[in-house]
């Protein structure tokens, strides 16, 4: 269960699309959930990984490098 409080201008916004749509305001709060975790998950693990970058605790490897090493290069 989750209970959120948003502002009052995007609970009017929410209100008027259930009203005009028939849905619940419940069914678009779970839409917009799910269309933008993956993308804050994304985010969130690339800025980890930055930090282990900046911090050397990462390597990076160039794309040639990479073709090479799995023996892809022309």
């Amino acid at each position: 269960m989750l209970a959120i409080r948003l502002p009052s201008d995007i609970e009017a916004r929410l209100e008027a699309l259930a009203k005009a749509t028939g849905r619940t305001k419940t069914y678009y709060a779970r839409e917009a959930i799910l269309e933008h975790l993956e993308d804050l998950e994304d985010i969130y693990l690339a800025e980890q990984t930055l930090e282990r970058l900046r911090r050397g605790e990462e390597t990076t490897h160039s794309l040639d490098d990479v073709e090479r090493d799995l023996g892809l290069a022309n």
